[in-house]
């Protein structure tokens, strides 16, 4: 509250004309904490995060534009370090939406390893799949990296929560520590490190299926990663 209102804001002001840069920095809550009797602690663990490469992504205001139909939020370049950081304020931001206006949602996470590495992040995705169903929320989880999802406790409850599964082709090593985790057959093993691009087990429940993915044109045009495959590509003429 005192970090607020050094910028004039109480309970009594209208948000509504407020611009982000009316708000408080993480740089001002220190100061604050700093000139706190006991808070001393807390400062310096905030210290952190007002210099150097965390104070550059979170020592400023916001300068997203959150009421837009289309939000993007673009992690790409982040230092390693940083990205679960985003990531978890993402999906922090995802969630308190979801909370205060409720409507069917489907949340897709990739790359969701990354927020297995550490065990905040962890705990709050875990969460995440155990409360989302009361909030009308979907929630799908993507990784690549299957053996540091699944070497995480957390990632193993996830999975477990989940009420459908996809594997799509994995290592050698990772079919080892997936074949005890979704009790896999010596044929299942031997398809999954072999599977072709799109196909895959799926699982639903106690039912275990091979599928193949087949996506149009149109979609392949969309998705593809495949360099010679883009080249390939008609282009569009307008006389």
């Amino acid at each position: 509250r005192e970090t607020y209102a050094i910028r004039d804001i109480t309970e009594k002001t209208d948000v509504s004309q407020l611009t982000a840069q009316s708000y408080p920095t993480m740089s001002d809550l220190y100061a604050v904490l700093q000139n706190m009797d006991g808070a001393e602690s807390l400062a310096t663990r905030l210290e952190r995060y007002t210099e150097g490469i965390f104070g550059g992504f979170l020592n400023k205001q916001s300068n997203v534009t959150l009421g837009s139909q289309l939000v993007v939020f673009n992690i790409r370049d982040l230092e390693d370090e940083l990205r679960p950081v985003a990531m978890y304020i993402v999906l922090s931001h995802i969630w308190n939406i979801t909370r205060s206006v409720q409507k069917k949602r489907m949340l897709i996470v990739d790359e969701a390893w990354q927020l297995m590495k550490y065990d905040d992040s962890a705990n709050f995705l875990f969460s995440l799949a155990k409360r989302a169903r009361k909030y009308a929320l979907g929630l799908t989880t993507i990784t690549q990296d299957v053996e540091d999802f699944m070497g995480s406790k957390m990632g193993r409850a996830i999975v477990a929560n989940s009420s459908m599964q996809l594997l799509l082709k994995q290592s050698s090593s990772a079919v080892d520590v997936l074949a005890d985790i979704f009790k896999l057959t010596e044929e299942e093993r031997k398809r999954l490190a072999n599977f072709p691009v799109g196909q895959g087990l799926f699982f639903a429940g106690q039912n275990h299926v091979h599928i193949q993915i087949i996506a149009s044109q149109t979609e392949t045009n969309l998705i593809t990663t495949n360099p010679q495959s883009a080249a390939l590509q008609p282009t569009s003429q307008q006389n």
